[in-house]
C-alpha cells in the first residue's frame, strides 16, 4: 500500500489466574482473560501503532482500511525510523512437564494453603501466599511473509512469613516460578524455610557498613547482572545516553574472570521462541572475559547503534516492543563456593534481594540483600541482616575475582517503560574485592 514500508501484527490471547490467601484465609481467587493485538505501521517516517481488543483478522478490504488507519496516526510523527532486517526463524517450544491449565482452580488453593500452613510456626505472626498463572497464545504476522504461533504457559508462587518478637518484625521469603510446568507440587518446604529465616533474623545482627571483600550468592549476583550491567546493555537506553556502557564496545570494563550473557532460547522464565518483532532469537555475549562485546538490540537499535544483533524486542500484550532483557546471567567460573569464602579471608555473603534501585546512566547501583553471614578467617560466622551492596557499576566489574562452578537461575518479572515481562537472572557466587556495603552495626 502507498506510504506504507512495514507492518506486523501480534495478537495475544489467553488467560490470567491468581490465588491470595493471608493468614490462611483466601482473599481472592480468579481468572482473567485477554485478547489483545497491536498492530504497528511504519510510514514514510516513523510509526503508527494500533492497539485492539478482541482482535479478529480483516482480510481483504477490510484488513487494507486497518492498516491505513494506523498509517494515518504514522504520518504525525516526524522521527526518522529505520529497521535492520530480521532474520527468521522460530525456536521450539519447550514441551509441558506438568501442565498447571489440567489443575483446576480449587486444587491450586488447596495447594496454596499447604504451603502457607507450613509457614505458620510458633514465632510467626502473620503469613502471605500468592499464586499467578498465564495462559498467551501468540500470533505474528508481518509485510515481508512471516507468520509465527505459539503457546506458553507461566506459573508462580511467594510465600511470606512475618516473625515478631518484644515490637520487632522481620521477614522471611521465598518464590517459584516455571515455565511450561507446575510449582506448587511439594512446596511446603518453602513455606517453612521462609518462616524459620524469619525468626532467625530476629537474632540476627546489624553489621557495620564499610568497605570490604563480599561474596555474593547466586541470587544477588544474578540481580546485579540483571539491574547493573543488562539495563545498561540494552541499545534504546545506549542510544539516548542514559547508559554508562555508550561507546565502550572493545572495552576491558570488567575483570578477567567476567562473563556476562543473555539468552532467551535458554527454557527459563525468560524464555522466547521468536521476538516480538518476528526476529530470530540467539544467544548473546555481552560482555566476555571483561570486554564488553554487544548490546542487546530491536530492529530499529541496531541501524542506530550497531554491535550486536535483531532478537532482543519484548512486548505485553496489546503493546508495543521495547529491547529487553530475557535470562540474564554471569557465566560459570572454576572455584569452589568454599574456595571463595576461604579467599575473601575477611568480608561478609549476601544472600537474596529485597530490591534496591540502579541508574544506568551514571553507572550506580544499590541493592538491599536479604541477609547475610559474616567471614571471619575464611569462614562463615554469624547471621547479619539490614546490609546492602552499593557502587559503580563499572569498578565493581573490574573487582569481580573470582566465580564459582554452580550457577542457578532465578526468576521474576522486569518493569521498563510501563511494561512487565517475565525474566530470570543468575549467577554462581561471585567474589567481589572491595565493595562498598551498607550497615547499620555499632560496636
Amino acid at each position: 500500500m502507498a506510504g506504507i514500508r512495514y507492518y506486523d501484527i501480534r495478537h495475544v490471547k489467553g488467560a490470567i489466574s491468581h490465588i491470595d490467601i493471608e493468614n490462611s484465609r483466601v482473599e481472592a481467587a480468579g481468572t482473567t482473560f485477554l485478547d489483545r493485538a497491536v498492530i504497528r505501521v511504519l510510514g514514510p517516517k516513523g510509526w503508527g501503532i494500533l492497539t485492539v481488543d478482541r482482535f479478529e483478522r480483516p482480510r481483504g478490504k477490510k484488513f487494507e482500511d486497518l492498516l491505513s488507519k494506523a498509517s494515518a496516526l504514522a504520518s504525525l510523527t516526524g522521527e526518522e525510523v529505520t529497521l535492520a532486517d530480521a532474520p527468521s526463524g522460530m525456536i521450539p517450544v519447550p514441551p509441558k512437564k506438568t501442565d498447571p491449565l489440567a489443575i483446576d482452580l480449587e486444587e491450586k488453593g488447596r495447594l496454596l494453603l499447604m504451603i502457607e500452613k507450613a509457614a505458620r510456626i510458633p514465632g510467626i505472626t502473620s503469613t502471605r501466599a500468592g499464586y499467578t498463572e498465564r495462559y498467551e497464545d501468540v500470533l505474528f504476522e508481518d509485510s515481508c511473509g512471516n507468520e509465527y504461533t505459539y503457546s506458553l504457559v507461566r506459573s508462580g508462587y511467594s510465600i511470606l512469613a512475618v516473625a515478631g518478637r518484644g515490637g520487632e518484625m522481620q521477614m522471611g521469603y521465598r518464590r517459584r516460578h516455571a515455565l511450561q510446568d507446575f510449582p506448587l507440587d511439594n512446596g511446603q518446604k518453602d513455606g517453612e524455610t521462609a518462616a524459620r529465616r524469619a525468626l532467625a533474623l530476629l537474632d540476627a545482627k546489624r553489621p557495620r557498613g564499610g568497605t570490604m571483600n563480599v561474596v555474593l550468592d547466586p541470587e544477588l549476583a544474578g540481580v546485579f547482572a540483571h539491574e547493573a550491567v543488562g539495563h545498561a546493555s540494552e541499545a534504546d537506553l545506549v542510544h539516548e545516553g542514559s547508559s554508562v556502557l555508550r561507546g565502550k564496545i572493545g572495552e576491558q570494563i570488567g575483570s578477567g574472570i567476567v562473563t556476562i550473557v543473555d539468552d532467551p532460547t535458554l527454557p527459563e522464565f525468560g524464555f522466547e521462541p521468536v521476538d516480538a518483532e518476528g526476529s530470530r532469537v540467539e544467544r548473546t555475549i555481552i560482555v566476555e572475559k571483561g570486554v564488553l562485546t554487544s548490546y542487546l538490540h530491536s530492529r530499529e537499535t541496531l541501524p542506530a547503534v550497531g554491535f550486536g544483533h535483531t532478537g532482543n524486542a519484548r512486548a505485553m500484550p496489546g503493546e508495543p516492543p521495547q529491547v529487553r532483557m530475557s535470562n540474564t546471567y554471569i557465566a560459570e567460573g572454576d572455584s569452589t563456593t568454599e574456595e571463595l569464602i576461604g579467599e575473601c579471608r575477611e568480608g561478609i555473603l549476601l544472600c537474596g534481594s529485597r530490591g534496591g534501585q540502579v541508574d544506568p546512566g551514571r553507572g550506580v547501583f544499590q541493592f538491599n540483600a536479604e541477609y547475610g553471614y559474616l567471614i571471619e578467617h575464611g569462614e562463615c560466622r554469624g547471621m547479619v541482616r539490614d546490609v546492602s551492596l552499593s557502587g559503580e557499576i563499572l569498578a565493581t566489574l573490574h573487582g569481580i575475582e573470582l566465580c564459582a562452578k554452580k550457577r542457578k537461575m532465578h526468576a521474576g518479572y522486569c518493569g521498563k517503560g510501563g511494561q512487565t515481562v517475565p525474566v530470570s537472572d543468575g549467577a554462581p557466587h561471585v567474589l567481589v574485592r572491595d565493595a562498598v556495603v551498607g550497615g547499620s552495626g555499632h560496636d
